[in-house]
């Protein structure tokens, strides 16, 4: 009678869905690069603990190496390190997973990584000092030796000294919070919602004129970005501001600066891609009151300084996305495409720049309610065979799952999918 239970019901999706994913799906599966394809499957299988915040890269020899940090809750535990697998060019099986970096005593999280002109592996990332994340030190690593078994073989190991201008962050943050006070008495909120928010800006106030507060607190997520003449841009933010700022190195990590903090209410994570004509455009997560949109800001001097922070037309529920330019040069864009929950996952593709997105394509959706899983904290790149790449946090919802033997439920892994923008330009088969 329990089996007929399990297998009926609301749990019969979810149990296909996890099936599904442990065997990996396949639809079209042709990686001709016009004909629609789409490649997937999970990293490792469903368990229990928490596994979020992927990085995806192409090695030089065609390899993809994948990063996450893992562990039993970086807000409560220490045990929290980054982890990595390698899935071999031509192959369809994932490695066995493998330390990437484990500060003892110390959660270590949301990881970047990418490959520099020189053909070395970067791993940036922030070690929390006190399970809070406005205690972040950032963090990197490079090697020259990863392309054998295993985990990288890292050849230096640095702190990321992020070190605005202290005065002129402290006006900048200060002007900033003067604007938004003059904005929400013009807003006539109920009187609760505008104390939180006067707190929330007096804090920023408050924290801005302190050195540490300054230069502690910074996190990595989306890749950073290389630009020609060796300048690198790592996008950085903070959620005790809960906005961003780009850390900048013209030689390779030898000395860093920082740009203008980019300035709005809850705009975090940002993800950086070039224009034609030189500018830079970031798209950053919406962390602050609703409607949820992501935020946008650019640059005209190669991300010295942002312009303002406004809201973009494309719905965020609070959650990470990112934004990459294709050889072609169109634009891909991978999140969440809702207001509110993580429960659909979607690549978009536009044509101008950003200017309109015409095509998008699910690679996740499930109708929202307790039964939706969350499928986000998604990363993109393009392989050098022009074909699309993706990883993200593939967390199933609990209520039905199986338990394992100490009654927790198997629940949580990083997806990999791999598609072309043929795929993503066809349209979902049934519009979510």
């Amino acid at each position: 009678m329990k089996t007929s239970n399990l297998a009926s019901g609301p749990f019969l999706w979810v149990w296909l869905l996890a099936s599904l994913a442990l065997t990996g799906t396949v639809l079209a599966a042709s990686p001709a690069r016009n004909r629609p394809f789409l490649q997937s499957e999970i990293v490792f299988p469903l368990e229990k603990w928490h596994n979020h915040a992927s990085c995806l890269v192409e090695a030089p020899n065609g390899d993809l190496l994948v990063c996450w940090f893992h562990g039993s809750g970086e807000r409560k535990s220490d045990d929290v390190k980054i982890e990595g697998a390698r899935l071999r060019k031509g192959s369809g099986t994932w490695s066995r997973r493998f330390t990437m970096a484990d500060t003892l005593d110390y959660p270590d999280t949301n990881c970047a990584m990418f490959i520099d002109p020189a053909g070395r592996l970067w791993l940036l990332w922030p070690t929390i000092l006190a399970n809070r994340w406005e205690t972040a030190l950032m963090k990197y690593r490079i090697s020259s030796h990863y392309l054998g078994d295993g985990p990288p073989r890292w050849e230096s190991s640095e702190v990321l000294h992020v070190t605005p201008d202290f005065k002129s962050f402290e006006i900048a943050v200060t002007n900033w919070v003067v604007q938004m006070e003059a904005q929400l008495s013009a807003l006539a909120l109920p009187e609760a919602e505008a104390k939180t928010w006067r707190q929330e800006f007096e804090n920023a106030r408050l924290r801005a004129s302190d050195k540490l507060s300054q230069r502690l607190g910074w996190m990595t997520r989306a890749h950073p970005l290389v630009l020609r003449g060796s300048r690198l841009i790592v996008p950085l933010y903070s959620d005790g501001f809960s906005f961003s700022l780009m850390a900048i190195t013209d030689d390779w990590g030898r000395t860093w600066r920082v740009s203008n903090p980019l300035l709005g209410a809850g705009n975090i994570q940002p993800s950086i891609v070039e224009r034609q004509d030189g500018s830079l455009y970031t798209l950053m997560r919406d962390n602050g009151p609703p409607p949820g949109r992501l935020f946008q800001s650019e640059s005209r001097d190669r991300g010295e300084t942002w312009g303002p922070v406004t809201k973009s037309d494309l719905p965020n529920p609070g959650s990470g996305a990112e934004v990459i330019r294709l050889k072609n040069g169109h634009w891909a864009l991978i999140g969440n495409d809702t207001e509110k929950g993580r429960h659909s996952l979607a690549v978009q593709i536009s044509p101008d720049e950003g200017r309109t997105w015409p095509w998008k394509r699910h690679l996740e959706f499930q109708p929202p309610g307790p039964e939706a899983g969350a499928f986000h904290y998604p990363s993109l790149l393009q392989a050098r065979d022009g074909t699309l790449h993706a990883s993200y946090s593939y967390h199933l919802a609990t209520r039905n799952l199986p338990k394992d033997v100490d009654g927790d439920p198997a629940a949580k892994s990083i997806k990999h999918a791999h598609f072309n923008e043929a795929w993503v330009m066809a349209g979902d088969e049934r519009q979510p």
